[in-house]
């Protein structure tokens, strides 16, 4: 059995090369790893022995020869093939160990040159995993040293590896193969070329949206139905999930997540993780229908559990702080769908045992920074249209008090700005029309996805009602302008005495002299949060 070595990431490949030996597999190699295998006293054939040719062109051209395309692609049940491989003098190659140039580092480098990210496209390694992945049925093909355990422990079990691992061996290099094609079209076609600047150093500018997309997405699991039950789906995860993000939860008990589980829970867990308060969201059909922070997990619970109680039975559940007993004890009085939260204590965890339909998900916290990748969040949001799909900027803004511009003769009070900055937060994952009343780091009322903005207004004050919450002296976050004063007169009407809104309306005078009759204050945030 013969198998060739060539890797650019060599994490574990020499460990890997003596287990193979040990197994008596004979090793064929090319430059660097040859060296590296050598030098490890290993017994190593280099490829340009096997090609009688040299490495050339600063070793773009090693691989690409009959002598190695032929071993990995001949056929072993085709006399025909065989007969050939005797006539040319070339022997089979059994096993392919090959990961390929590492593109995706080298761009995601700040400052990389377009020489660097070209010189960085592998030829004869993809080359190579396509012959090999291709010829499953005779030739195993690693691309990954996460794969090097389950190799080594089939062939010592029998000598050879099974056709179950062979083919999962060659879905995996394709798979990959894919991955490293979509980043380079993703990267060259979002490069702007510009002839007087193509030198070595050239930095180039980059679309923010490239010419092709090639989004690749890992299965997680299929589920059961989609958000009907006469509907097929599956859950994907991005091919390098953000930490902190959904994808990257563990699932502690419960029912097998739905669709519309998984859709509520990323709402839920993208708002909750936006404070940095202890905070508790509760999302219904996914819209926020309680939402508070309270000096630890267990009073933010109850705070937002009081905006709307009815609404909140079934619901989905997040926590930015770790679930202690007493957060645990009041959750499981109501009935609950999905609980997450970066950790559960024991007596947490005892408390749940109980409910065993309850799915509990563990989502580590993103440790937080400059990039969206940081904190958890898509820096892209996709949606699908017929025959088509829409890419956007993921909205990721953050509003600072230093962005309110008050707009109104009365002044926002310091507790008034808090919970315009509260209520803001709480709008951005409200769908529009969007209208939030809160007072006190809680939510008071709540009214989404409407045509008009007034009813959104109207809704939120008959839900205040319902759950006997008072609106006077809230604010209120309208996600975007309100196009003439009747909207600001709805919300003052129900007792708010402080509004933000974007501003940027044709009768924004109107609005402004609306307040100032009332004697209201208003702020423009100069961003609206249009979510549909």
């Amino acid at each position: 059995m013969k198998a060739l070595i060539s890797v650019s990431d060599k994490t574990g490949i020499v460990e890997f090369a003596q287990a193979l030996h040990q197994l008596g597999v004979q090793l064929l190699s090319t430059g660097g790893t040859a060296k590296l295998l050598a030098e490890k006293g290993l017994p190593v054939t280099e490829v340009a022995q096997v090609t009688e040719f040299p490495e050339m062109l600063d070793g773009r051209v090693k691989t690409l020869h009959p002598k190695v395309h032929g071993g990995l692609l001949a056929r072993r049940d085709f006399p025909e093939h065989m007969a050939a491989l005797k006539e040319h003098n070339i022997d089979t190659i059994d096993l392919l160990v090959v990961n390929l140039y590492p593109f995706e580092a080298t761009v995601a480098k700040p400052g990389c040159t377009l020489a660097d990210a070209i010189e960085n496209i592998d030829i004869g390694g993809p080359a190579m995993v396509r012959s090999a992945a291709k010829n499953w049925k005779d030739v195993g093909v690693i691309t990954a040293a996460d794969q090097y355990e389950a190799v080594i422990a089939e062939l010592k079990a029998s000598g050879k590896l099974s056709d179950k691992l062979r083919f999962a061996l060659s879905v995996a290099a394709f798979n990959r193969i894919s991955q490293y094609d979509g980043a380079i079209s993703d990267y060259l076609s979002s490069v702007t070329f510009e002839d007087e600047k193509m030198s070595e150093e050239y930095v180039p500018e980059r679309a923010a949206f490239p010419g092709q997309s090639n989004a690749q997405f890992i299965k997680i699991q299929d589920l059961r139905y989609g958000e009907n039950s006469h509907q097929q789906a599956a859950w994907y995860r991005d091919l390098y999930p953000a930490p902190g993000s959904l994808a990257t939860g563990v699932q502690l008990q419960g029912k097998e997540l739905s669709y519309n589980n998984i859709a509520d829970a990323d709402a839920a867990w993208e708002c909750v993780k936006s404070f940095v308060e202890p905070a508790c969201v509760i999302i219904k059909h996914a819209n926020p229908c309680g939402v508070a922070v309270g000096k630890d997990a267990h009073e933010a619970y109850a705070k937002a559990f009081q905006t709307d109680p009815t609404s909140a039975f079934g619901g989905i559940i997040a926590f930015n702080r770790p679930v202690d007993k007493a957060a645990a004890e009041a959750v499981s009085k109501q009935f609950v769908e999905v609980l997450m939260a970066p950790e559960f204590s024991a007596e947490a965890l005892e408390i749940f045992k109980s409910k065993v339909n309850v799915r509990l998900m563990k989502i580590a916290l993103p440790k937080g920074g400059k990039t969206d990748w940081d904190n958890g969040r898509n820096a892209v949001e996709s949606k699908r249209v017929g025959s088509g799909i829409l890419l956007q900027t993921a909205d990721n803004h953050e509003l600072a008090l230093a962005d309110l511009k008050v707009v109104t003769v009365k002044q926002p009070t310091p507790e008034e700005l808090n919970d315009l900055l509260f209520a803001w937060k709480v709008a951005k994952f409200v769908k529009s029309n969007a209208i939030v009343f809160c007072k006190n780091g809680m939510t008071m009322g709540v009214g989404a996805g409407q045509m008009s903005r007034l009813d959104s207004a109207r809704i939120a004050s008959i839900k205040a009602e319902a759950a006997k919450l008072s609106l006077q002296n809230t604010v209120v976050a309208s996600d975007a302008f309100f196009p003439f004063r009747d909207g600001l007169d709805v919300v003052v009407d129900a007792g708010a005495t402080c509004v933000a809104q974007p501003g940027g309306s044709m009768r924004d005078q109107e609005v402004i002299d609306a307040a100032n009759e009332r004697g209201v204050a208003m702020v423009f945030t100069g961003v609206r949060h249009f979510r549909h």
